[in-house]
């Protein structure tokens, strides 16, 4: 999965605010608490992972474009030049 330049910027900004949430949970796991520390760790796994699954309402003019984009411009294997 290649995220460009954008994409990796988004997800080290997520990584930012995941982090301490996912610490703190391991923190609360190794000390005996598993609902709060299991959910502290979902939570944190779920502000990374689904960003990468959903579309929200900032992806839908880049998907757009990209339709577009590609359909005007052909890649050059696409190219029937003999």
């Amino acid at each position: 999965m290649s995220l460009g330049i954008f994409g990796t910027i988004q997800l080290a900004a997520t990584l930012i605010f995941a982090a301490p949430v996912a610490i703190f949970g391991l923190t609360r796991l190794v000390e005996g608490d598993t609902v709060i520390g299991g959910g502290a760790v979902a939570i944190a796994v779920g502000m990374v992972a689904l960003p990468h699954y959903l579309t929200t309402p900032a992806d839908i003019p880049m998907e757009v474009g990209e339709r577009v984009v590609g359909a005007v411009v052909k890649d050059p294997d696409d190219d029937e030049s003999t």
